[in-house]
């Protein structure tokens, strides 16, 4: 019965580890419809689909379109749907940005009106690795002394207890931590 348990627990742990995406994907903006001007009743579509979506340093995002165009502006710009001095600008009707840092990125139609009426999307990303530490406190107090280890529960002296323990102890070592920073 032990046997299955380890069996089972180092199982769960690999498939976890090959849950981990491999490499960069490219997300198509609008799916079918594209970067198009959305319908009036739906102007907040992109950031709806955009939120739906996790985003990692080095994935990015194609846009296709016709007779339109497609920015990155500033949170300014973007807020106020000006066009007028654009991080970066294409109107090839078929445009792919990597988004290369971790952060916001804001992104709008270069023409007139369509901005204000929905095709503008803010999109953030997030880095591969852990968290940044947690600002350290200026005068922090020393740790309370540790107590001594409890002694061992009688259960765990047979040789499958111990198994067991070590077996999910080196699975937990495996499964990847998902932390999310907002």
């Amino acid at each position: 019965m032990a046997n299955h348990l380890v069996s089972l627990v180092l199982l769960l742990a690999l498939f976890g580890a090959l849950g981990r995406r491999a490499g960069a994907t490219t997300f198509e903006v609008g799916g079918e419809h594209g970067w198009v001007v959305p319908p009036a009743k739906e102007a907040g579509v992109y950031n709806q689909w955009a939120s739906k979506n996790r985003f990692l340093v080095g994935d990015s995002v194609h846009f296709k379109y016709a007779k339109d165009s497609v920015m990155v502006v500033t949170e300014d710009d973007y807020n106020m749907c000006s066009a007028s001095h654009p991080i970066f600008f294409s109107n090839n009707g078929d445009t792919e940005v990597r988004l290369d840092r971790q952060g916001l990125f804001y992104f709008i139609s270069g023409v007139t009106g369509h901005c204000e009426r929905g095709q503008r999307m803010i999109i953030k990303v997030i880095g591969h690795g852990a968290p940044p530490p947690a600002p350290q406190a200026a005068a922090s107090p020393p740790p309370p002394p540790s107590l001594p280890p409890s002694p061992p529960h009688p259960s765990a002296a047979t040789p499958e207890a111990s198994g067991l323990a070590a077996a999910t102890a080196a699975a937990a070592m495996l499964l990847p931590v998902v932390v999310y920073v907002v």
